[in-house]
């Protein structure tokens, strides 16, 4: 069955909407039609070759949508169900998986190197991107990347779950450990920084602080929870520290992936902080320190995954929030686009304007 998508040709290329021939979910398979899909600035990662996965492939990662149907085995959905789609599904047996790591299953985009459908016009196999696919009216999935969407939720807004909302939340309250009466820090916000700053409000943070390039975003941050807001420049961890009474603060959030940004982020943190950095960055971003500086700051820096998030597990935690008013998922769209729009979303994030479009089908 033929469905429209949208397709990415080569890394570096420009993203084609075409039709693609679908396939009946086999074994283990579900089928789902899509009611929103996220645009998140790992798809640019992914086209521009930054994270790299095979091609031509069809990309998107944070959707929710409908069972329409499923493959033998499948017994945890039905046609008719709602769900959420996860990318990073855990395999359950490898060592990460052993030790509760989910986030870091060593199989969870095995599913990215397999055929998921062709393009309708001349046959070419297409790969499903981060496993899932996302950007088309309908995909077919492995029965491990649906989750049950929750209760009270619309199934547009739940779409922002599968990626920019866990991460995002993970990042504050799995990576970083906020504390209540904490001082946090922001770097970048787009849908994940938006995602970061309510989940540290949510975490009982006393000062909030914002970071961005564009001025434009400061309504939108403290609308989201910071309590500051500082426009990026040389002197931001010099900004930082007089905001915190020339300490710094007790935890930095890095949702860019730049050296530069990384850098900064360490040193607004004050002497024993610590620095969660979630932006993707690409293998030619080298941070240096010093030896002696790591030694006298005493600073912790760490990656994070997903948001050290287990979808199963923060689901139902971030439901309850969204239910109660706490987490307010429309604050991270800053524009809804047809799946005609996804090129001209991805312009945007390239030029370096920032946003989160979600696409409705």
């Amino acid at each position: 069955m033929a469905v429209r998508a949208a397709v990415l040709p080569a890394v570096g290329a420009p993203l084609e909407i075409t039709g693609v021939d679908l396939p009946d979910p086999g074994p283990g398979e579900v089928r789902v039609r899509l009611a929103a899909t996220g645009v998140c600035h790992s798809d640019l990662s992914l086209s521009d070759g930054t994270m790299r996965v095979p091609v031509p492939a069809i990309l998107g990662h944070e959707g929710a949508g409908t069972v329409v149907a499923v493959g033998e085995d499948v017994t945890h959905v039905a046609p008719g169900d709602d769900v959420v789609l996860n990318w990073a599904p855990s395999c359950g047996a490898c060592p990460a998986c052993g030790r509760g790591e989910v986030w870091l299953c060593a199989h969870a985009l095995d599913g990215a190197a397999r055929v998921h459908a062709h393009r309708a016009d001349d046959g070419t196999a297409l790969h499903p991107g981060l496993n899932v696919a996302a950007f088309a009216e309908e995909t077919v999935v492995p029965g491990a990347c649906v989750l049950p969407a929750p209760d009270g939720v619309p199934l547009a807004d739940a779409a922002l779950l599968g990626c920019a909302v866990l991460t995002g939340y993970g990042a504050v309250h799995h990576s970083a450990r906020v504390r209540a009466g904490e001082t946090v820090a922001v770097f970048g916000v787009g849908g994940v920084g938006l995602a970061a700053l309510q989940s540290a409000r949510i975490a009982g943070a006393s000062t909030i602080v914002a970071v961005d390039v564009s001025p434009e975003k400061e309504e939108l941050a403290c609308a989201a929870g910071a309590t500051e807001y500082v426009v990026a420049s040389d002197t931001t961890a010099r900004q930082i520290r007089a905001l915190t009474g020339k300490q710094g603060v007790d935890v930095a959030v890095e949702c860019v992936g730049r050296a530069s940004t990384i850098r900064t982020a360490w040193e607004s943190t004050r002497r024993g902080g610590r620095t969660t950095v979630v932006g993707i960055g690409g293998k030619h971003e080298q941070v240096t320190f010093n030896a002696l500086e790591i030694f006298h700051w005493g600073r912790t820096l760490a990656g994070c995954v997903y948001g050290n998030s287990d979808p199963a597990r923060d689901l139902p935690v971030l439901a309850a929030h969204i239910r109660s008013g706490a987490f307010d998922l429309t604050a991270l769209v800053t524009d809804r686009i047809t799946l005609d729009g996804i090129p001209a979303a991805f312009d945007t994030m390239t030029a370096g304007k920032g946003g989160r479009a979600l696409v409705v089908f």
